[in-house]
């Protein structure tokens, strides 16, 4: 997933390894982690399939830096995998992995971790606010504002999804610190059900 996510950037206007890390940095970070030595290993293997070609540019008084530029064999690739009719959703889901065998601990413990989880998200929320302004900045930079529109819906789902886990993680709260005589949320879907 990480060569077609740079591909799609090398695709909006030629870029440096630094440049696709800033980007990556600024834009797609919150949904797509990628450390520096990821992407350039990924650069690799784009040049080695010939999906990019690299123009090696030497500076004074700067390190020299090379150039990526994707190629027409590299543009069918994302095309096609943005045709592929793979929606892209993946069921695996760490905290949920985490969360199913939490009856491992004390509830302490586990509301603790469900505190957490909504510092986490706040925070990461808070971190979409500057988004908009990357936007617009890369917007203007390749000239096409109808591409902002589709980057503008992924910040959308990110603060949706982390909007989501915090409310998700403070019913967990409340589950857990419900008198042990209450009926616990199985019981309580099973009546929902009748």
């Amino acid at each position: 997933m990480l060569k077609h996510g740079i591909l799609g950037l090398i695709n909006y206007h030629e870029m440096t390894g630094y440049e696709i890390m800033q980007a990556f940095r600024d834009s797609l970070n919150f949904f797509w982690k990628a450390q520096t030595s990821q992407i350039y290993r990924e650069l690799q293997t784009l040049e080695n399939k010939k999906w990019v070609t690299k123009t090696f540019v030497p500076q004074k008084g700067k390190p020299d830096k090379n150039i990526y530029s994707i190629t027409e064999e590299g543009r069918r690739e994302l095309l096609r995998w943005l045709a592929d009719g793979d929606l892209g959703m993946n069921p695996r889901t760490p905290v949920l992995m985490k969360v199913f065998f939490m009856g491992e601990q004390t509830r302490e413990e586990n509301i603790r971790y469900f505190e957490e989880l909504k510092s986490y998200c706040s925070l990461f929320l808070e971190s979409l606010t500057a988004v908009p302004e990357h936007i617009e900045a890369y917007s203007a930079y390749i000239g096409d504002k109808e591409k902002a529109l589709y980057w503008g819906m992924t910040v959308e789902y990110g603060r949706r999804n982390m909007q989501m886990c915090m409310d998700w993680a403070q019913s967990c709260i409340e589950q857990l610190e419900r008198d042990e005589r209450n009926e616990s949320l199985c019981d309580q879907w099973k009546s929902e059900r009748q």
